[in-house]
């Protein structure tokens, strides 16, 4: 079965790693490409390719400053994405707790010493 086009929507753009790369610089505020191809230490195409689909979806914007084009993200196009990774947060929270309690029952067995009864007599 092939794969849906990556322009659809925001699950299909940021099923790339390298897209989610972009979005995680410009998380740190808006960017020229130039800038990014420095940050990410990829080819100007590339990151050009990659801006072009994150703009496609809606999940980066971008304006004029003079002759450069400067890029930011549109972090609320994420929000359908947060919403449904949410849903699996009782998930990961019961399986933290579990690891938790135990952590803390190990560190817990080995500050206690062993009793031992002396046979000596």
């Amino acid at each position: 079965m092939a794969r849906a086009p990556t322009t659809l929507d925001a699950f299909n753009a940021i099923a790339e790693p390298k897209r989610r790369q972009v979005l995680k610089v410009l998380a740190g505020g808006e960017q020229g490409v130039n800038e990014m191809v420095a940050v990410l230490g990829w080819r100007q195409p590339q990151v050009s390719k990659h801006l072009g689909v994150l703009r496609r979806v809606g999940l980066v914007g971008v304006r004029r400053d003079g002759r450069r084009q400067v890029y930011t993200l549109n972090a609320g196009k994420l929000k359908p994405i947060h919403d449904w990774v949410k849903t699996f947060e009782r998930f990961w929270s019961r399986h933290l707790d579990a690891i938790k309690s135990l952590a803390e029952a190990k560190a817990k067995n080995l500050k206690t010493p062993n009793k031992r009864s002396d046979s000596h007599g």
